[in-house]
């Protein structure tokens, strides 16, 4: 039985009760995103997934939908060499990836309508292929291998050289 609390209302000389909902509390994807080297992550009881940065090997899976433009094609098969897609795979979310390519074409083009544009955003994020969707999902993206990649720090004068030593014991 509903215990929540009841309102009298009158439309236009009909009097009926309706429940009241209350305003506030947890809402999806409120308060801060996920962070994988925050120092009580051991609490949150859900592990991090590391993909590979090299991305998934391999041949892109058959277009699940209606014939394909040249345009998804070529979309299609750059998604599947992502890091993502090794998930996308393991979870089965072909027909998925699928509807955001095509979303994505949609919304490329110069006469497209905002809401187009929104659904990509909220189809990327729901994928993982932006950073609010990585974090989310609990995904991270491992180092590359190649030193090519790797950042390097500018030569210069380190902190602890900086330092300097003030007479009478202050710092």
């Amino acid at each position: 039985m509903d215990t929540a609390p009841l309102a009298k209302r009158s439309v236009r000389f009909k009097t009926f009760w309706v429940g009241v909902m209350s305003s506030g509390g947890a809402r999806a994807r409120s308060g801060p995103a996920p962070d994988p080297s925050a120092l009580r992550r051991d609490r949150d009881g859900e592990a991090w997934i590391t993909l590979p940065a090299e991305g998934r090997k391999g041949r892109a899976p058959a277009w699940p939908l209606s014939k394909a433009s040249k345009r998804e094609t070529a979309l299609w098969r750059r998604e599947w060499k992502r890091p993502q897609a090794i998930e996308w795979q393991r979870n089965g979310q072909e027909i998925e990836v699928a509807i955001y390519v095509r979303s994505l074409v949609a919304a490329e083009d110069r006469e497209a309508r905002p809401n187009a544009r929104t659904l990509v955003r909220q189809q990327q994020e729901a994928l993982g292929l932006s950073l609010p969707g990585l974090l989310r999902l609990r995904w991270k993206i491992g180092e590359a291998d190649s030193a090519s990649t790797r950042r390097t720090t500018p030569k210069g004068k380190s902190a602890k050289s900086r330092l300097k030593v003030l007479a009478g014991g202050a710092a």
